[in-house]
């Protein structure tokens, strides 16, 4: 592990190539892929969502994804400080800061409601574990879930468990912390979601779950379902949060850059199609609506998981893999802050920990209280906890994207993208430069139209 020094603080290196890709797709596979993907296909039509899910991910989301990684890459620095040094070094607008705060902010921001949902997951794993489910009916099932939400303290507890775990995971630093936690967790969540996929194959009604999930039928493409899944697409990614930049510092210069982007879209988008897999033939052989929602997972799956043999067993193995997807991507998201505290503030990483940690689980209080006892509290149709979600989803996520495309494709010379990008070929160099210039703002822009509308 290699430390290099410099006149702004230090970086570290990660350990190989191999790590850096855990690491970053650890960033992008959490509760996106498994609690967020399953439901989103279940609302909008299944197959049809997939197949416009998947073209995004392969025309926007490998660009997008190395758009940020060479950024921190070359500047060697936390995302704030890699834009100061980056505008300074070319001559640019210091209005490309707010590329580097946006992205670290809205990592704090979806840490808070993260973190509540994990929490639910921590809950549940002793739930299912102790029989709590075990041949109750739906509205048994239903009940607990209502229960979970109507009680404040309960959890605060979890959201404050899942945030501790978190922390002491970053605090640990690049190679105690990342580094290791993530050449654990993500062989770990792999083989549980692999154990799932064979459960759900070998007792559920395979046929009808993935011919849901991957029979496109035209007349299930609506325009909403095709800017659900351009959202997926960047928020299953974790793009615009900035977290690819923070990682990409700590790559070594010579790694391919654009290879090592592909090969983290390709596991992020497996981990998602996994998730489906292992759902929705449990979803069929159950007569479970597929298009339950967000409560998909902490309603309907555990009903059935009341009804088969070795439910008990599995329902808690499920939610180990959601609890373990969760932890995997919520240390990406509050490591841009924590980073920039350590390089511009000299504090101990620790305490930079502790703080941004601390200031996430407090937002997150809204969003546990927005549940209950604020549930009368609306703007907009929406409680505190669909604000963050809003917000980050819909806005600071995909304008992260697109002022990084803009930069990196209309603002820098390209000299700087064909250095970072030397692994891939003139042509292949050609068809990234074409999307960053011009699909990737389009992309954008027509979210954020339809979202107006």
């Amino acid at each position: 592990m290699a430390l290099e020094s410099t006149t702004e603080g230090a970086s570290l290196h990660w350990g190989s190539r191999l790590t850096f890709i855990l690491a970053a797709t650890g960033s992008a596979v959490g509760l996106g892929n498994i609690w967020k993907f399953p439901y989103m296909a279940g609302a909008n039509g299944g197959g049809a969502f997939v197949l416009m899910y998947l073209v995004f991910v392969a025309i926007l989301g490998a660009p997008m994804l190395m758009n940020e990684t060479m950024v921190g890459r070359a500047m060697r620095r936390s995302p704030v400080g890699a834009m100061h040094k980056l505008t300074k070094q070319y001559k640019i607008s210091s209005f490309w800061h707010s590329i580097a705060w946006l992205g670290s902010i809205g990592g704090v921001m979806v840490m808070a409601f993260y973190s509540v949902v994990a929490g639910w997951s921590l809950d549940y794993i002793i739930k299912t574990a102790s029989g709590l489910f075990n041949g109750q009916n739906a509205e048994f099932v239903g009940g607990v879930f209502g229960d979970e939400l109507a009680n404040p303290v309960n959890m605060l507890f979890w959201h404050f468990m899942f945030t501790a775990l978190t922390v002491a995971i970053v605090a640990g630093g690049v190679v105690k912390g990342l580094e290791r936690s993530l050449r654990f967790l993500m062989p770990v969540l792999f083989v549980l979601l692999l154990l799932m996929v064979g459960y759900s194959l070998a007792t559920g009604d395979v046929q009808a779950g993935l011919s849901f999930l991957f029979t496109f039928k035209p007349e299930d493409l609506s325009w909403a379902a095709v800017l659900s899944a351009l959202g997926q697409a960047v928020f299953t990614l974790s793009l615009g949060c900035v977290s690819m930049m923070v990682y990409g510092s700590y790559m070594a210069p010579g790694q391919a850059l654009g290879r090592t982007a592909v090969a983290v879209a390709l596991l992020d988008t497996a981990v998602a199609l996994l998730a489906g897999i292992a759902i929705f033939p449990i979803v069929f052989a159950h007569g479970i609506e597929p298009g339950a929602g967000p409560g998909l997972v902490f309603v309907s799956l555990p009903l059935a998981f009341a009804q088969m043999p070795g439910g008990q067993f599995i329902g808690t193995l499920f939610f180990v893999l959601i609890a373990a997807a969760a932890v995997s991507s919520s240390i990406s998201l509050i490591e841009p802050a924590v980073a920039r505290l350590v390089e511009r503030h000299s504090l101990s990483r620790s305490k930079a920990t502790m703080a941004v940690g601390g200031a996430a689980w407090v937002l997150g209080v809204g969003c546990v209280l927005s549940f209950n006892v604020w549930s009368g509290f609306t703007v907009a149709g929406k409680n505190f906890f669909d604000i963050l979600d809003y917000l980050t989803a819909n806005i600071s996520m995909p304008l992260g994207c697109m002022l990084i495309a803009l930069l990196i494709g209309w603002v820098l010379p390209k000299q700087f993208s064909r250095e970072q990008l030397s692994d891939l070929s003139p042509a292949g160099y050609s068809v990234w430069l074409c999307i960053t210039r011009y699909i990737v703002p389009i992309g954008v822009a027509v979210i954020f139209f339809f979202n107006l509308i």
